[in-house]
């Protein structure tokens, strides 16, 4: 299943970049354009699922869960403090510019917009500052 969503994902892709060389003012364009933009993003959500799917357990399991040790929480890695103040950053940097740009009112809507990468960033940063070194 894992390589099937890669391969149609990669198709669906080609076929937006394809289509994408047909977009013009006229009614086919116009149809160019909603098959780029459809193909483009159900290409990019296959390829995201098949490149992030887990694989599954194989099927010759015991059907008793056995018990496991408690095992001690692992060290978090400077990765998760990098990639959480850059996307702090970052959505620092896109509000400012949106309240210069367009106003105050427009940034409060990118922020509602940005608010899912912002908890992200900082469920990172607070996960490797609490972690034990």
């Amino acid at each position: 299943m894992r390589w099937f969503a890669l391969v149609i994902g990669i198709l669906l892709v080609a076929v937006a970049f394809t289509a994408g060389t047909r977009v013009s003012d006229t009614r086919e364009g116009l149809i160019a354009e909603v098959v780029t933009l459809l193909a483009g993003m159900a290409g990019v959500i296959l390829l995201i699922s098949a490149l992030s799917l887990m694989r599954s357990p194989s099927a010759a399991v015991t059907s008793t869960p056995a018990v496991r040790a408690a095992q001690p929480p692992r060290r978090r890695s400077r990765n998760d403090i990098w990639l959480g103040t850059g996307g702090i950053a970052l959505a620092i940097v896109l509000l400012a510019g949106l309240a210069m740009s367009a106003g105050f009112w427009w940034s409060v809507a990118g922020l509602v917009l940005l608010l899912p990468m912002i908890l992200g960033s900082l469920y990172l940063c607070v996960r490797f500052l609490r972690a034990d070194p």
